[in-house]
This record gives C-alpha cells, structure tokens and sequence, in this order.
C-alpha cells in the first residue's frame, strides 16, 4: 500500500511552500496536491526536489476551486484556459517527475444543452491525452459527489466509465475518491474489485463529513484490505479535511506505513 499525502487540503497551518517539508517530517515520502493558483511553479518545483519527495498526482487547473468553480471543460468561454494550462502542467510535471495529473471536468451551465457541454468536455479531455500521451502522463478524471457539488457532470462511477471508454484513450484512467462515491452510490469495495483495472488513482476520506478514516461510517480496514488485495499498483491519496490539526489527524497512520513500501526481490 502507497500512501501520500494532500498538501493542499492537510498542512493548511503552513504556507503552500513549507508543507512540503512538513510532510516529510511526518514521514511522507510522496503528495499530491491542487494546482497551485498564485504559487510560483519554480519554486515549487524547487521545494518538491530539494525535500527528495515524490509527486503522485497533481490536478490540471480547475478555476477557482475554493469559491466553487469544478473545472472549465464544459465552458466554451473558457476551455481555452484550460487548454492553455495543459503544456504548463506537463513541463511542470516533467520537472517534478510526476506521471499522473488529473482533470475535472466543470459544473453544468444553465444555458446550454446538456449533451453539447459534454461532448466539449470529451473533445478537451481527448486533447489534454493526446498532449499527455507523448509526456508519458497518464490523465485521470474523477467523479465527485453532487451533495457538495451541485451540478458537477461527472458523478458517478458509470457515468464517468462510460465517459472514459467514449475516449478510448491507452493513458486516460478513472480517480477513484472514496468519499465522493460513498456520498453518491456507496458500494466501496465491490466498485473497486470491478474495476481497478481501470483506476489511476485512489483518494480516502470518511464519509458523510470528509474527515480522516476514523471518523465516520467507512470500514477502511477492510477498504484498505481491498485495495491492497485486488491489485491495485497506484497510490492512495489522503484528501481529507482534519479533525483537528493535521498531526492529530494521522493518528490512523502509523509513521512506518507512510513511506513508499520496500519492494522485495
């Protein structure tokens, strides 16, 4: 089991920067992370390597996430900003050795047909693959929970499949976020089972409130057993917010078990 953490929704008692250090200090060996609007990427890119920490997965930027905003996909006001990002983040990846960025796909908009907006949707992600395909990047696209985000258009585990195999790409995979699909269809591990083939990405938080593993309804002993069981090679990302300071947090954690794990043979 490979775990990392999210340093852009835990450490949030640092600056963007020193979180990188700090989950070093807790024995982290790999994040993950939002795109880091109003961050300089150099200096990013700097702090990740002069740390020695790996990246799992970063996304692609999805507007302003923390007043709302899903993704640009859809927009055809505003796709281009999205299309304009996509070389950025892929040299970005390539300097922080990354392989694995995801895209959200945006919030329906009242004006405009349904089936219109999502074939815009399909046409960016089939680019954004296409660009990432050569960078040896897979793109992961994620379902997310319409409780939390009304009117987000990928969000469920089905219809975010059948997005997916609408594409056909080889390096386009699913992110599979634990607490979105309990909100939304529940059936956790069986999903898994089903489909790890076709998982990039996991992420973890407990549900109904997305606090850590612990907290809620989820049995991430056997959740965890699951995934480690069925095969899944990826990482498993902690996106949770803390109940309590982030330290407190981790307690479900022991130190030994958020290092990459030592391969035999």
């Amino acid at each position: 089991m490979s775990f990392d953490l999210n340093v852009s929704i835990l450490l949030k008692e640092h600056s963007f920067l020193d979180r990188f250090d700090q989950a070093a200090r807790l024995n982290f060996e790999v994040v993950e992370f939002s795109w880091p609007i109003g961050e300089d990427l150099r200096k990013v890119a700097g702090r990740i390597q002069d740390v020695g920490l790996k990246v799992a997965l970063f996304n692609f930027y999805a507007g302003d996430v923390s007043n709302g905003e899903r993704g640009l996909l859809n927009d055809p006001e505003r796709s281009q900003q999205f299309r304009e990002n996509v070389p950025i983040a892929l040299e970005f990846a390539n300097q922080i050795g990354c392989k694995t960025i995801n895209a959200l796909a945006g919030k329906w908009l009242p004006d405009e047909e349904h089936p219109a907006q999502l074939e815009r949707v399909r046409e960016n992600v089939r680019w954004a693959a296409e660009q990432a395909q050569s960078a040896g990047v897979t793109v992961v696209v994620e379902a997310i929970n319409t409780f939390d985000n009304e009117s987000y258009i990928l969000p469920t585990t089905a219809e975010t499949l059948s997005f997916l195999d609408s594409i056909n790409a080889p390096n386009l995979k699913y992110q599979y976020d634990v607490y979105h699909m309990q909100r939304m269809e529940g059936n956790i591990s069986d999903t898994i089972r089903r489909h790890v083939s076709q998982i990039g990405h996991i992420q973890i938080a407990d549900a109904p409130h997305r606090h850590q593993p612990g907290t809620g309804e989820l049995n991430f002993q056997y959740i965890l057993q699951t995934i480690d069981e069925c095969g899944y090679s990826g990482f498993v990302g902690l996106e949770y917010n803390p109940l309590g300071t982030t330290v407190e947090s981790l307690s479900w954690l022991p130190f030994a078990l958020r290092k990459l794990p030592i391969l035999k043979g």
